[in-house]
């Protein structure tokens, strides 16, 4: 096993000292090895040290213009520093190199949700749900992104999909709510809001939607 691998292994275990040694190593041996840069800037990255990752992704990225996952590394730390452009820039080029991966679509369709431009992440985040069915948050912003370009009919069903997975996402339910008030269907409204609250007391929006559609039954009724 190479000292890449090895290095990769030891940050899977939290060994996180024996890596770095192990990837100073392996650059000190070879200056040209892309992937132990791109590793320790993993490294860096995961102990908050994002500075010096992205010098070490973008040397990375110098010595083998290829690497999709220097790019994809870079766009992380780019994202938990809310620089959002920058971000949607390294994962593009990921994925133009090859990194084909959900988690590439999510993050990018991330970038684009929360730069507010829904219509750019909407077919990213499509793609993060088609490579990985089971991803519930690249299903859920999917669907918010469905919900807010007003396509509500698409947006149930992944919600719909989303608590077939996990029936305790109170979340969907209260999305659920909010878009089967949309539609008028009132009582399945408040069957989504009182389940939402049922698994989450404190959720303050379903309890202010079921508020408000009871108040339109009771006006139904007068």
């Amino acid at each position: 096993m190479d000292k890449n691998k090895i290095a990769v292994e030891k940050m899977k275990e939290g060994k996180l000292e024996e890596a770095a040694q192990i990837l100073n190593e392996a650059i000190e041996e070879d200056p040209k090895d892309a992937v132990a840069y791109t590793n320790f800037g993993n490294l860096l990255s995961a102990v908050h040290e994002e500075e010096r990752a992205i010098i070490f992704f973008n040397k990375a990225i110098e010595l083998d213009e290829s690497l999709a996952t220097a790019y994809y590394g870079k766009g992380n730390v780019l994202y938990n520093q809310e620089n959002y452009i920058d971000a949607i820039d390294a994962f593009q080029e990921a994925l133009q190199k090859g990194l084909q991966e959900g988690d590439a679509y999510y993050m990018l369709g991330m970038s684009f949700y929360l730069q507010g431009d829904l219509t750019r992440a909407l077919p990213s985040l499509q793609r993060a749900t088609e490579l990985n069915g089971e991803d519930v948050d690249a299903k859920f912003h999917y669907a918010l992104s469905l919900a807010q370009l007003q396509q509500i009919d698409e947006a149930v069903h992944v919600f719909e999909e989303i608590i077939a997975i996990d029936n305790s996402h109170s979340d969907s339910f209260f999305n659920l709510g909010v878009a089967y008030t949309y539609k008028n269907e009132l009582q399945k409204a408040l069957q989504m809001f009182n389940k939402a609250l049922d698994i989450q007391p404190d959720h303050l929006l379903s309890a202010n939607g079921k508020k408000q559609v009871e108040e339109l039954l009771k006006q139904g009724d007068e």
